[in-house]
């Protein structure tokens, strides 16, 4: 019988482990991992036996030493995983066997998805511990660093695009041989028309005339062109119809900027039926061919989920590809500083905005360097070499400028007219010999900006020849006196071992630096590491974030100067176009002031005047969701007032809820304690409404008057109450207030209360 029982249990065993065996032989995706990856994927399945797959990783991760820098992997990469680019690669010979199970990396920088991986370089990782037998210690680990020589650079550098040639297309002779006289004829007028606009002081008239000529002899981009500006009335007087034909017209041949054009015009009802299922599809064609917009406007809409399913990593390949022609465009100059104005704040101001200067104020300044003010004539000369704050660009003033300056001995002025001499423009020739003598002269005095540009000389050896160590030296001085140039570039020289030794954490430390000033290409690196995972942990959410910055400084957005222009012209349908445009591409500062001029009634007959409030809404809804504070507000007071939606209190208290929290907002607190006090659509208690009105007073000093009146009232309601409550309302009779003066006794109050409170400020003003 014992014996018999023992066979069975024997049975048993071997039953058992016959369906495990069947079980692990059939895991769904085993086998093809067995034939892709062979016997490596095999043993790390046995490893890790609920991994997911290496193209999603999680965010929490184990650590990896990479030499003396610090890497961080996710723990589904952690079994054998080695670096991307590390297939194929000699293991090092202290990690070979402990190296020998290798599987895929991270996704890849540079926009590759994980089924076609770009290679960063070579190198080799420990194999991790299974999960369950893994520590904090056992997660860090030497691997050897990648070899990044030979490949396609991830992070860029103001002088990528100035000081590394690049070979014209082998086909350019070869279409304009193809072409007919006709085509030949268009080409050269669109050209012309570019160049007139791209300069310094543009001539828009003759511009829009050549453009117009090479439009009528069918040039495409040329006729584009004019179908923008005559949508968004830019240079040109507002037509919707006859853009619309237009871009009905190209759009059907495939131009991707026609179909931007025309994605917008469904998603706005500009021109057409409003269609977001039509304006999502033409976005789509548009980013596909190659939109800048295009891409923008869809990668906006598939991060916040609008009107489509939510991705990160959707958005995240289509920022990426605006990011890097942003990035190819930034000058030495930086750019022209475009001013963000935001229509709600200059309103609730004194009606002027701080972001541009007043006409009497440059007179001043002008009137100053005319008499020899050298700090007046640097200051001219960088405003009129960067342009912004209301005044354009002009490379011959900012020259005369400076040149004024650097006469009298000043290092800035040196330094500016040596980054002017090594760009170069249409007022001075580039000229390595002449920038050098500036650079030289203005770090012999000390000057940051100097010290940087001497740096990008030996950098990249223009005028001296080159040395990696006097380039790091020179930067690392300019980086220490908080210049942002400097900062990227020593960032650079660390993440690429270029004259120091490689250090990503250094790297990281001066890329951060340099994205705090507001170094376009300082937060291009960051978003870059970390959607590739170079340097530090892969985070999807982090990348598209600094992508998103990073595309929103591109040229487009002096559109928001163009449209403030046209705002304080009273030309309000071009201004409303134009911020509509922008919210459209992921703006916040656009889509509060398109619901603001919404809600200020402001349609021009765009729109119908019923649609005003809720398009507000749907604008208020979009800047709310990007942490703009009033926004939430105002989607409160929407739902509580019932504009654009049915009066709904407990959504009102919600979203004040969520602006008091998040963005601490004293109006918000000063509503929930109204709300409270008053029980709409969340419970009554006189108690929080105390809290919150005295969080509104400590939160702002605007609110403190507003409190202390309904610190009163609430006061005198609590009284009323009390007597109410006791003896007295057999003699008083306070609980009939309602009966004797209407249910708006509390207002009435209020207004008493106002009215003394003013007698007392006047009679105890000082005389």
């Amino acid at each position: 019988m014992g014996g018999a029982t023992r066979l069975s249990g024997l049975a048993w065993l071997l039953l058992l482990a016959a369906l495990l065996s069947a079980g692990l032989a059939q895991r769904p995706g085993s086998e093809e991992l067995r034939q892709q990856f062979g016997s490596g994927a095999e043993e790390a399945d046995e490893s890790e036996d609920a991994a997911p797959p290496a193209a999603a990783p999680s965010s929490a991760g184990g650590m990896v030493l990479v030499r003396s820098e610090l890497t961080v992997v996710d723990e589904t990469e952690s079994t054998g995983a080695r670096p991307k680019g590390a297939e194929g690669a000699p293991p090092a010979p202290e990690t070979a066997e402990r190296a020998a199970r290798g599987s895929p990396g991270r996704q890849p920088a540079g926009g590759q998805s994980p089924e076609s991986p770009e290679p960063l370089g070579t190198g080799t990782v420990t194999r991790l511990p299974p999960p369950e037998q893994q520590g904090p210690a056992d997660a860090i680990r030497e691997v050897e660093a990648p070899d990044l020589s030979g490949q396609e650079p991830l992070l860029k550098s103001i002088g990528d695009s100035y000081f590394k040639p690049s070979s014209p297309p082998s086909d350019a002779g070869k279409d304009d041989e193809t072409m007919t006289e006709q085509e030949r004829q268009a080409e050269e007028l669109y050209t012309t028309g570019e160049k007139l606009l791209s300069r310094s002081r543009p001539d828009r008239a003759r511009s829009y005339q050549l453009l117009e000529e090479a439009a009528r002899l069918g040039h495409t981009a040329a006729a584009v062109r004019l179908a923008w500006a005559r949508l968004l009335g830019s240079h040109l007087p507002q037509d919707v119809t006859a853009a619309k034909e237009t871009f009905e017209r190209l759009s059907a041949r495939g131009n991707p900027e026609a179909q931007m054009a025309m994605g917008f015009m469904y998603a706005l009802g500009l021109g057409v039926s409003s269609s977001q299922a039509k304006a999502l599809l033409h976005y789509t064609f548009a980013a596909l061919g190659g939109s800048s917009w295009g891409q923008m406007a869809l990668a906006y809409r598939q991060f916040y989920g609008i009107n489509t399913a939510s991705s990160c990593e959707a958005a995240l390949t289509h920022y990426r590809k605006v990011c890097g022609s942003v990035a190819d465009q930034v000058s030495l100059s930086g750019g022209s500083t475009v001013s963000r104005v935001r229509l709600y704040d200059e309103a609730e101001s004194t009606g002027s905005s701080s972001s541009t200067l007043d006409e009497d104020l440059i007179q001043y300044y002008q009137f100053l360097a005319d008499k020899g003010d050298v700090q007046a004539q640097v200051g001219l000369g960088q405003l009129h070499y960067q342009g912004g704050r209301g005044v354009e660009r002009d490379h011959q003033r900012a020259y005369e400028y400076f040149v004024q300056a650097a006469d009298a001995g000043n290092p800035n002025a040196m330094a500016f007219l040596g980054k002017m001499y090594l760009e170069g423009n249409d007022v001075v020739q580039q000229d390595n010999t002449t920038a050098l003598k500036y650079f030289e002269r203005a770090a012999e005095l000390g000057n940051p900006v100097g010290q940087s540009g001497l740096g990008f000389m030996y950098l990249y050896g223009k005028g001296v020849p080159q040395d990696f160590k006097r380039a790091v030296k020179y930067f690392a001085l300019s980086a220490d006196q908080g210049w942002v140039d400097g900062q990227l570039q020593l960032g650079n020289m660390f993440f690429n071992g270029q004259g120091v030794s490689r250090d990503f954490k250094m790297a990281i430390k001066y890329f951060n630096l340099a994205s705090q000033g507001g170094h376009v290409l300082a937060i291009y690196n960051l978003a870059q590491m970390h959607a590739s995972g170079a340097g530090v942990v892969r985070a999807c959410q982090t990348a598209v974030e600094l992508y998103k910055n990073v595309a929103e400084r591109g040229r487009w957005a002096e559109l928001f100067m163009e449209a403030h222009a046209d705002y304080k012209a009273y030309r309000y349908s071009a201004a409303l176009t134009k911020y509509y445009l922008l919210s459209e591409l992921g703006y916040e500062t656009a889509q509060s002031n398109v619901a603001f001029l919404l809600d200020k009634g402001v349609t021009s007959g765009l729109f119908p005047e019923e649609e005003r409030y809720t398009r507000a809404l749907i604008s208020w809804g979009r800047a709310a969701s990007q942490g703009y504070g009033v926004a939430r507000v105002k989607l409160g007071d929407y739902h509580y007032y019932g504009y654009g939606t049915p009066v709904d209190y407990e959504a009102a208290a919600d979203h004040y809820r969520m602006a008091s929290e998040q963005q601490q907002n004293a109006q918000a607190m000063f509503n929930l304690g109204y709300m409270h006090e008053q029980g709409l659509g969340i419970q009554r208690d006189i108690h929080l409404a105390k809290r919150f009105y005295d969080m509104a007073a400590e939160t702002s000093p605007d609110a403190q008057v507003p409190v202390a009146l309904a610190m009163t009232k609430l006061g005198a309601i609590f009284l009323v109450r009390f007597l109410d409550e006791s003896d007295w309302s057999d003699y008083l009779p306070l609980s009939a207030l309602n009966r004797l003066l209407g249910p708006d006794w509390d207002i009435y109050l209020m207004t008493v209360l106002a009215v003394l409170l003013a007698l007392v400020v006047f009679f105890r003003r000082p005389r």
